[in-house]
């Protein structure tokens, strides 16, 4: 069975949206991406760190998941990392109202020894130092090294983010963030710039206007599913980053043709978490549940047209 490596935080959220909002509830980019992962028959493992009120339960949640969570390190003194969010009626926009790092502030990841030789390594977002951290304890160079950041870090890390996307082969951003790491408005020349820096492949998401996939000149587009509500857009990109690195390490095929059924295996899953608060819906999600979606998608997308 494939290895899987996923290291991001583990966290408490606090939402509030136009359909409502709660009080501390479970969150964090490594919990989404392990959630969603789950779906899949492949061995992983979250690298991260949680404050002695870091209740139990949410730790059995994911290992009953059968995500693996010795490399969970437990502050017993210390508190959780922290955010709180407020989506605008667009559901597009939030704004932040509170981010304390807490444990997370200085943290050190330390990959199990059983899965420093993992064959794909999904590294969620955090500090670029950290997530070049975890390359360096494995054994060997993953068959697949994914990179999720976000702009805050090309704000105050840039060097240090260019350093560790020389070493990924995928990297996935979205379309604000392709644009400030390369100064360019045309996403298919931010793409060609980020290929530049090291990865081979780029997948720049879009939110409710899907996902593109860019290979060596190649590309490929998939769609959002169009939803009748959705609730909360919270954890969607590690949802979809969690379901395209599984997918990835299940079939231990990473061409490009492979990666575009990754990239509707991610989006397909990120659709569900969007339907609830948090990770409620992921929770309860079932391989017949994704199925008949992928089929909804397929639908979506597929057509006959005669061309001379």
């Amino acid at each position: 069975m494939s290895k899987l490596v996923i290291v991001g935080t583990v966290a408490f959220d606090a939402i509030e949206t136009p359909f409502g909002k709660t009080d501390k509830i479970l969150g964090g980019a490594a919990t989404y991406i392990g959630l969603s992962a789950s779906n899949f028959d492949v061995d992983s493992a979250v690298v991260s760190v949680v404050g002695g009120d870091f209740p139990k339960e949410y730790l059995d949640l994911l290992s009953n998941k059968n995500v693996n969570i010795d490399g969970i390190e437990i502050v017993e003194d210390g508190k959780t990392f922290f955010w709180s969010g407020k989506y605008h009626n667009d559901m597009n926009s939030r704004d932040t109202l509170v981010t304390e790092l807490n444990v997370l502030e200085h943290f050190n990841p330390v990959v199990p020894d059983v899965y420093k030789e993992a064959d794909v390594v999904m590294l969620g977002n955090l500090h670029p130092m950290v997530q070049q951290g975890v390359l360096d304890q494995m054994n060997k160079k993953p068959k697949l090294a994914i990179l999720d950041t976000m702009n805050f870090w090309m704000d105050i890390a840039l060097d240090d983010l260019h350093a560790v996307i020389k070493n990924v082969d995928v990297i996935t951003i979205n379309d604000e963030e392709a644009r400030q790491l390369t100064g360019e408005y045309s996403l298919v020349v931010a793409a060609r710039k980020i290929h530049e820096m090291g990865p081979k492949y780029v997948v720049i998401k879009k939110g409710e206007h899907g996902a593109l996939l860019f290979n060596d000149g190649h590309m490929f587009y998939a769609p959002a599913l169009p939803l009748e509500e959705v609730f909360d857009p919270t954890g969607a990109g590690d949802t979809f980053a969690g379901g395209f690195a599984g997918y990835l390490a299940k079939t231990e095929d990473y061409s490009f043709e492979n990666m575009k059924n990754a990239v509707i295996y991610g989006s397909t899953l990120a659709s569900f978490c969007v339907e609830k608060f948090g990770t409620e819906r992921m929770q309860s999600l079932s391989k017949g549940d994704i199925e008949h979606r992928l089929k909804d998608f397929k639908k979506l997308t597929q057509f006959n047209i005669e061309l001379s």
